[in-house]
């Protein structure tokens, strides 16, 4: 299968959308791979975090909307520590996140208020800081 790019496509409103929501510049990265040598969860990802990021600089936008990449993500940062252009990749994920959940279901979200004091307590606090901020809406 061949695959064109695109100025239109590089250059589309998906892409403009999680460049503006997450604030990072991907086309800084020039795909050395540090981010998914490092990533605790890319044996749970169908697409490495380079590849995420490679796709959105090819304008690959149905691609990216479909991975599961994006919620597997753990936002531990890890991507961003070894990044040499200092990419975080856990705020492209986090933009992806929003802007597929808008998409799919503006009205899904969380409410800590549902969840019983006892396992409030319990439950790691980044455990629900990830889970709030995947599934609330902006």
């Amino acid at each position: 299968m061949k695959t064109v790019v695109s100025r239109d496509q590089v250059q589309g409103d998906f892409v403009k959308k999680v460049a503006e929501i997450s604030g990072e510049n991907f086309f800084n990265c020039y795909q050395c791979g540090n981010c998914s040598a490092g990533c605790p969860s890319v044996n749970e990802m169908d697409l490495l975090p380079s590849q995420v990021v490679r796709y959105l600089q090819l304008g690959l936008v149905e691609e990216v909307k479909n991975c599961k990449s994006m919620w597997v993500c753990a936002a531990c940062l890890m991507c961003h520590a070894r990044c040499p252009k200092g990419v975080d990749i856990s705020k492209i994920m986090e933009a992806l996140r929003v802007l597929r959940l808008r998409e799919v279901d503006a009205t899904a979200h969380i409410d800590v208020t549902d969840f019983s004091d006892d396992y409030l307590e319990r439950a790691p606090q980044i455990a629900m800081i990830s889970g709030y901020r995947k599934f609330l809406p902006l």
